[in-house]
């Protein structure tokens, strides 16, 4: 192969890992349903990764809510509808069959899934502390996979 093969060959690869990487997000902000899930602040802005708040949603279950069954991977959280939000109505290993459900990871020392961290714009931080502590709400998508994003914060 010449340079100028093996320099295409590489970025194209390169593309293809991000879209993989993001993919997940995507989808959920493309094709996937709203739903709304109670959420507070777990930790202020951090200087070293920027505007962003860690995001705590106590109707879903945390690392230690989640029974240890021996087993560490996929975690499929289904969720039902409390008034106007939506909170966990238990977890499986099995994807469920039907219904909203997110698809977490239990492989680190917290279930996790995908939608842990909130990024905005600088001058948007201070706000967004204050609103998360008086008590908010987190929009999110959810596509037909589990797959879920953030989609914004805002006052119940």
């Amino acid at each position: 192969m010449n340079r100028t093969t093996t320099t295409a060959v590489v970025a194209v690869t390169q593309l293809a890992l991000v879209g993989l990487s993001v993919a997940p997000q995507l989808s959920a902000r493309a094709t996937g349903e709203t739903y709304l899930l109670r959420v507070a602040a777990l930790d202020p802005v951090d200087p070293f990764r920027g505007a962003y708040v860690a995001l705590d949603y106590p109707d879903l279950p945390r690392g230690g809510q989640v029974p240890d069954d021996g087993e560490r991977g996929d975690v499929y959280v289904s969720l039902v509808p409390d008034g106007e939000v939506w909170v966990a109505d238990g977890w499986s290993r099995e994807r469920p069959e039907e219904g909203p459900y997110l698809a977490c990871d239990d492989r680190s020392w917290q279930l996790r899934c995908g939608i842990e961290s909130w990024f905005l714009p600088q001058d948007e931080a201070a706000a967004a502390e204050d609103l998360l502590r008086d008590g908010a709400v987190a929009e999110v998508r959810v596509d037909g996979r589990g797959h879920v994003a953030v989609v914004d914060v805002r006052g119940p």
